[in-house]
């Protein structure tokens, strides 16, 4: 471990956990879906908790509700995905805004030695180009994507090279996210994990039983300390 990892590594989901990236996500399908002449099917604010369980979720949840005679053809799914992925890269930071508090959290907690790493389950390239249009790629040691590796999350093994690439272990290290896949993600890495309660579902996340509920990021940098000294 080296001497500034010691302390320990605070790791980050980035949709819905560190960036509010909803309205670009539903753009980009909504994109693929009004390509097909099928109009705009997902609603940015209704369908947020949709847009963070990813592309491939947002399809779905589009192609339900398209009306009785609007045939798909066969394999539907597999030729919007890249198309969606073309489109999101479009306006990958033409509404996603930083949570309040992030880069303020961020700096202190580097400033008091923490290392800070990304495991998203966003491909990498967007996860790189959004991070870097965000102004906040430099603060991170690493960032791991759902394509970096042959597997991801809740997988551990992104989880446990996101910490590893940042210079850490993944026995001081905890993750910060916001779903389910964060949480089994945590659970199989043998870390614990906080969600964040100001997601599409707020405190409601709190049915999911994590460690920990994240109120704002002002109250990261304690937690950090409560949980890695």
């Amino acid at each position: 471990m080296t001497a500034r990892g010691e302390r320990g590594t605070v790791v980050f989901d980035l949709d819905g956990t560190l960036a509010d990236t909803a309205a670009d996500l539903i753009a980009a399908a909504n994109a693929c879906f009004a390509a097909r002449g099928l109009g705009r099917l997902l609603d940015p604010v209704a369908d947020a908790g949709i847009a963070f369980h990813g592309g491939r979720a947002m399809l779905r949840a589009g192609y339900g509700r398209i009306p009785a005679d609007a045939l798909l053809p066969p394999g539907a799914e597999d030729e919007d995905f890249p198309r969606l992925l073309g489109f999101y890269g479009d306006c990958i930071a033409d509404s996603t805004r930083l949570y309040e508090g992030v880069e303020d959290a961020l700096e202190q907690l580097r400033a008091e030695g923490y290392l800070l790493s990304v495991c998203t389950n966003k491909p990498e390239a967007l996860a790189e180009k959004l991070l870097a249009a965000l102004g906040v790629r430099g603060l991170f040691g690493a960032m791991i994507g759902a394509d970096t590796l042959p597997v991801r999350k809740p997988d551990p093994r992104p989880y446990a090279a996101a910490v590893e690439r940042a210079g850490g272990t993944v026995a001081r290290s905890f993750l910060l996210g916001d779903t389910e896949t964060d949480l089994k993600t945590a659970r199989a890495s043998g870390v614990r994990v906080s969600l964040v309660g100001f997601g599409p579902e707020g405190a409601a996340i709190s049915r999911l039983q994590p460690d920990h509920v994240l109120a704002g990021f002002d109250a990261l940098p304690a937690l950090a300390r409560g949980w890695l000294g």
